[in-house]
């Protein structure tokens, strides 16, 4: 019984089709398991290439693409712009200057005060004088010699030639050749050779069309007899021809195609896609699975480990050893620059007290060595052990406050 002649059943699933032979019927389950154990193996590292590819992505290439990217405007882009504004720009402006005033400048000078001077005033002007006080009336004399004079004496001369020349040439002409050489044409030429035309050669040429066209009407109906015979002998051979390819070659290639390559073909791209569904659902349980053991064996564990321990130990480190370790830091920094505030001031008043010792000094007068004027807050008159020194050297006019 053929198997294939059945309808499908009311409610067939939908991967079942009308037609289906029993063979592929019974191949599709183990073929669909085969092809899930080949797949599966595939679809795992193609997962988890994918997810090694998101993961150096999003952590590896997205940093190196910014780190390049501030890599090439910090030693590229930068240095260019800066060469483009502050060197290239500057000497673009230059040698377009120079440019313009060694190549342009001179030109535009040498047009305006010397071409343009001399020819308006070299040629344009003196051409201009003899147009018009020399060129202009000798024209309109020679205008008038020639409308006067000149005009009425070629007339009276073409005048006579013509009648010359029709007496002479034309008259002679036209009567030789009316009354001598047309006659002789016609009645010599033309008209034996018309006679000749219709009383001999066209029923010469008729007699001669007609035998030809005989001739000819049996050859077309002889060669069409043979045509018609050579078509219909190759119309009975190509429709041999063409059974014999449909039986021997069309048909078991038609019936191979639809009954084995196409089913096949048609199962395993459906098993294929069906392995591919199933074994992403198995990739995926399985690096869930991974990502379970992996947070459960380390990511807990660290995690504890860091908000139990690490924490703790941090905030004490921060709170017991870092905090006052900064504020001594800090105490000490102030006692140094205070010492050193008075070892200055201590020395200063030593080399004072020198140069007193030395040079001496009277009550009432100011010292000749230079003191120090301590420095003082804006608006204020407390001295700032930390601040800066003022110059030692006073301005003008300036007095010395004795400190005490």
């Amino acid at each position: 019984m053929d198997y294939g002649k059945h309808q499908a059943p009311q409610g067939a699933p939908q991967g079942y089709e009308p037609g289906e032979g029993i063979l592929t019927t019974l191949i599709r389950i183990p073929v669909r398991i085969v092809v899930v154990v080949l797949v599966l193996p595939v679809r795992m590292v193609w997962d988890a290439l994918t997810a090694l590819w998101h993961a150096a992505d999003r952590v590896l290439l997205r940093p190196l693409g910014r780190a390049l990217a501030w890599l090439l405007d910090t030693l590229v882009l930068t240095p260019l712009t800066w060469l483009y504004t502050w060197v290239l720009t500057p000497l673009g402006k230059a040698a377009s200057w120079l440019a313009v005033a060694l190549l342009l400048w001179p030109w535009i000078g040498l047009w305006r005060y010397m071409v343009v001077p001399v020819a308006r005033y070299g040629i344009a002007a003196p051409a201009v004088w003899l147009y018009g006080a020399v060129l202009t009336p000798l024209g309109h004399g020679l205008r008038w010699i020639g409308t006067a004079l000149l005009a009425p004496a070629a007339r009276g001369l073409g005048t006579g030639l013509t009648w010359l020349l029709t007496t002479l040439l034309v008259l002679p002409a036209a009567g030789l050749w009316r009354y001598v050489i047309v006659p002789v044409v016609r009645y010599g030429l033309i008209v034996p050779v018309v006679w000749l035309y219709e009383a001999v050669l066209t029923p010469l040429g008729l007699g001669t069309a007609w035998v030809l066209g005989r001739l000819w009407q049996g050859t077309a109906w002889l060669l069409g007899r043979i045509w018609r015979g050579i078509t219909a002998t190759g119309r009975g051979l190509g429709i041999a021809l063409a059974w014999l390819v449909m039986t021997l070659l069309v048909a078991p290639v038609s019936w191979t195609y639809r009954r084995i390559l196409a089913p096949t073909g048609r199962e395993i791209a459906a098993a294929f896609e069906v392995a591919w569904r199933i074994t992403g659902y198995v990739s995926r349980a399985v690096g869930r699975a991974i990502a379970w053991f992996a947070w459960h064996l380390i990511g807990a564990p660290v995690s504890w480990a860091y908000r139990t321990v690490c924490i703790p130990i941090g905030h004490f480190v921060r709170d017991s050893v870092w905090a006052p370790a900064r504020r001594a830091a800090a105490e000490t920094g102030r006692a140094a620059r205070a010492a050193l505030a008075s070892a200055r001031e201590t020395v200063r008043q030593a080399r004072r007290d020198a140069w007193r010792a030395l040079v001496g000094s009277t009550d009432g007068a100011r010292s000749r060595e230079p003191q120090g004027i301590p420095a003082r807050t804006l608006g204020s008159t407390t001295t700032v052990p930390s601040a800066a020194q003022a110059s030692e050297t006073p301005l003008l006019g300036e007095k010395f406050v004795k400190r005490g």
